[in-house]
């Protein structure tokens, strides 16, 4: 390890360069005039802003100057209220992109981006976007990427005029976080997207080579005297929901309601640190999950919709410890302690949030902080023994989840950070902590990059005999990031008692896993193509003790951007054989997985048309088994207007003589089979948009995956598998599986004041789960239209109060 270390700081001084070419400046000019945001740059004040313009393509084709009738103008003003930006975008008129598809929907129009690096450490951000609908995107940038789900509150106005588009927005103070410094410079870039044409371009010309949005980003210089204001707003909300499950027994009831209230509080601690808090959070509107038939040994890895979980959580992501999904998860007892003849008549599959508070920001130094702690209360499960005497049992205890993030920006796109999660719980359950740094450096020139982590997890009063249980981690990256060509060599190890399973995701541990990259891109528009990158992936992996060779694998792919817009891409995978610890589900066990081959490819049509599809294929062939697999996905999107569109998604999966885990043969391990696997999912997507304000939005989903065994057989103690027969005893002793899911989530928005919004959602799910696998689709999806439906409908009202808009309010009055 102090070898690697020596070699790689001494690579970084050699391989350093110069710095980056002088960036473009624009100088900060205050107002004491009035500007009303309504688009059409009236305003005299606009006279006196500096003006950007003559910008330069990002992409496709970088450094090519943008053509006088398709130029860019904006300008910069701000006040001790605000930041105040305009603009002239001229462009054909027809050939400008005007889809309503609702806030925080970005790449489907035409848009300008305004990008701030308001302590100008070359590496955090904010950036506020606007299309020619006036629809609003706005993002948080940091070493991790973009943060899209993080959202604030400014004004933007936009108009369609004769040769292109205009539009005006205010920043309020609130909304953006700097020092509190007399004078200050801040990074500044502005990006134009002109979606029929395929162009992006940067005010300052920002190389697609080079590594870091911020690092290439020109300067707003002279900014004086403008004051930190109070950060304070509330949002109350109310909330009604109406519920119907068919129980259709004695004592329960079908209908059910319920009426809740709640807060989401921001305040600005000072100028660097924002705290975020959520008092007896809802989380009932959030989209329904993907639900799938899973016959891997680890668990599904799901999207996270609530937005407490989803909105500036950057500090909180690095080193990829936190999953927030842990937080209002499954209870970790399941249906609690089952004695032989009580049955469970209720246990809720999630835990409840009580509350959840967020602390995170950034000092002028570029030192950021990020805290985040949320509680979950005690889950029980209602359990009836055979004489009808029912009582409780305890799923989940009281519950507190912790992360801490302390991160240094430091020159040239590097930072150093530090970060810890932790799990309390109360009563006799374990405890668990996990502690990392983390580093991210790169050289002056950042051509070359050496990054990674080195942690340790710890459980506390872990299993029967309350013992503490500690593991290590490490990865360890070295790249070339600067040019054409690239690469990257890693190195992940985690030992047999490392865990992050209690806040982070988590499939397994004791592995030894080496991985190299080799990268070439043409980013020069040649005769057929405007891009194109050509990829090799290669891994070898091992099991860390007892050490054992697990696998190596070869992935090539080659992908890009074509003259007529559309994008595709082809690869092959080369997977050797493999020692699989992880199928048996038992430790002290093997299976011997034989080589595979993986071609594929995928191609997509420009979605600046009205009609638009993407297509994919992909064949996973095992030769041993004559094992092939086929996985195809098709979405089509057609866009009647600018206001309704329709979209489907359709992935099928087909399958034959798969080897893999079957079951457990009357309480023996090691039963597997050769399974074919059939897997149809479709989804349904209508989007009306009324106007930039207000949208509806129906989405509907069915995904059904049925698995029949061909054959059995014995796991050896070698891995190998030996022909045997097995016949179930029971269903629930039954392998085969015939899985169905069906969710309808359809939503009606309406942003009524800046930050308020009403919501109406409608909800219907149903499943079904049977041995039935001889059925054909439509026969499974009557079925499942006929099982049990959970439905719901809700109202929620949203209403966001600022504390500088209020005060300014009572002094008009």
């Amino acid at each position: 390890m102090k070898y690697l270390l020596f070699v790689t700081i001494a690579l970084l001084f050699v391989f350093g360069g110069f710095a980056q070419t002088k960036s473009r400046t624009l100088a900060a000019v205050r107002i004491n005039q009035q500007i009303t945001i309504d688009g059409d740059l009236k305003d005299s004040a606009w006279q006196s802003a500096a003006v950007a313009n003559d910008f330069v393509e990002w992409r496709p084709d970088f450094g090519a100057k943008e053509r006088y009738a398709n130029r860019t103008e904006i300008r910069f003003l701000y006040d001790d209220e605000a930041i105040y930006v305009a603009g002239y975008c001229h462009e054909a008129k027809d050939s400008i992109s005007t889809e309503l598809v609702g806030r925080d929907a970005v790449g489907a129009n035409d848009f300008i981006g305004i990008l701030f690096d308001t302590y100008h450490d070359k590496i955090n951000g904010f950036g506020y976007y606007v299309t020619p609908l006036g629809e609003q995107y706005d993002a948080k940038y940091s070493s991790s990427g973009e943060d899209g789900s993080w959202n604030s509150v400014y004004i933007t106005s936009a108009k369609i005029v004769n040769d292109g588009w205009t539009f005006e927005m205010k920043i309020p103070y609130a909304a953006i976080r700097f020092s509190s410094n007399g004078k200050q410079d801040w990074g500044l870039n502005i990006t134009r997207r002109r979606k029929k044409s395929g162009q992006q371009s940067m005010w300052n010309p920002t190389d697609p080579k080079i590594n870091g949005l911020f690092i290439q980003a020109g300067d707003w210089t002279g900014i004086e005297n403008i004051k930190v204001p109070v950060r304070l707003s509330v949002s109350p909300y109310f909330s009604t929901y109406v519920n119907h499950y068919p129980y259709n027994a004695t004592g329960v009831k079908n209908w059910s309601s319920s009426v809740s209230g709640g807060m989401d509080v921001k305040y600005g601690i000072n100028q660097s640190f924002t705290l975020d808090m959520s008092l007896v959070p809802d989380f009932g509107q959030v989209q329904s999950d993907n639900q799938v038939l899973n016959l891997t040994p680890f668990e599904v890895k799901y999207n996270e919709y609530r937005t407490f979980f989803t909105e500036g959580t950057d500090l909180f992501s690095k080193g990829n410890f936190f999953y927030s999904r842990r937080i209002g998860g499954s209870p970790i007892h399941g249906y609690g302690d089952l004695v032989p003849g009580e049955k469970v008549l209720k246990n809720p599959s999630e835990t409840k949030l009580i509350n959840a508070v967020k602390i995170s920001g950034r000092t002028s130094s570029g030192f950021g902080i990020g805290v985040l702690n949320a509680i979950t209360s005690a889950q029980y499960a209602v359990i009836e023994d055979s004489t009808g005497k029912q009582r409780k049992s305890e799923t989940n205890p009281l519950t507190n989840y912790n992360i801490v993030v302390f991160d240094q920006a430091l020159k040239h796109n590097s930072s150093v950070s530090l970060i810890n999660t932790s799990v309390w719980r109360s009563g006799p359950d374990y405890d668990a902590n996990v502690t990392a740094a983390l580093w991210d450096i790169y050289d002056k020139n950042v051509n070359y990059n050496f990054s990674g982590k080195v942690g340790v997890s710890q459980l506390v009063n872990y299993n029967a005999d309350r013992t503490n249980k500690t593991g290590y981690i490490h990865d360890l990256y070295f790249a070339k990031t600067k040019g054409n060509f690239t690469w990257t060599i890693n190195q992940g190890l985690a030992d047999n008692k490392y865990n992050q399973r209690d806040l982070g995701y988590f499939t397994n541990n004791n592995y030894l896993n080496h991985y190299g990259y080799l990268g070439y891109k043409l980013l020069q528009p040649k005769s057929f193509y405007k891009n194109l990158y050509l990829n090799l992936n290669m891994g070898y992996n091992r099991r860390y003790v007892p050490s054992s060779v697990q696998n190596y694998w070869v992935n090539a792919n080659v992908n890009g951007q074509l003259k007529n817009l559309w994008n595709a891409g082809v690869e092959f995978n080369y997977n050797g054989k493999e020692n699989d610890f992880y199928e048996p589900r038992d430790n002290g066990k093997v299976f011997v997985r034989p080589y595979s081959i993986n071609p594929g490819f995928w191609i997509s049509t420009n979605y600046a048309k009205k009609y638009a599809v993407n297509l994919s294929f992909y064949m996973n062939m095992m030769p041993q088994y004559k094992s092939k697999v086929f996985e195809g996905n098709f979405n089509q999107q057609f866009r009647f207007n600018n206001k309704l569109s329709v979209s489907t998604a359709v992935y099928v999966q087909y399958g034959n003589r798969n080897p893999g885990f079957a079951q457990r043969d009357n309480g023996a391990i090691g039963l597997f089979g050769l399974r074919e696997r059939r897997t149809l999912e479709n989804v349904l997507t209508v989007k009306y948009n009324f106007n930039n304000k207000m949208g509806l939005n129906f989405r509907a989903r069915h995904y059904w995956s049925k698995v029949r065994y061909l054959e059995y057989f014995n796991l050896t103690d070698k891995g190998d598998l030996t022909p045997t027969t097995f016949t179930p005893v029971d269903a629930d002793d039954d392998p085969n599986n015939n899985v169905n899911f069906f969710n309808i989530d359809m939503t009606y928005t309406w942003q009524f004041a800046q930050g308020s919004f009403i919501n109406i959602v409608w909800k219907d799910a149903s499943s079904l789960y049977d041995h039935q696998v001889n059925q054909l689709y439509f026969k499974n999806f009557g079925n499942t239209w006929q099982a049990p439906q959970a439905s719901s409908l809700s109202l929620r009202v949203i209403y966001y109060l600022d504390y500088l808009s209020v005060k300014k309010k009572k002094k008009v009055e």
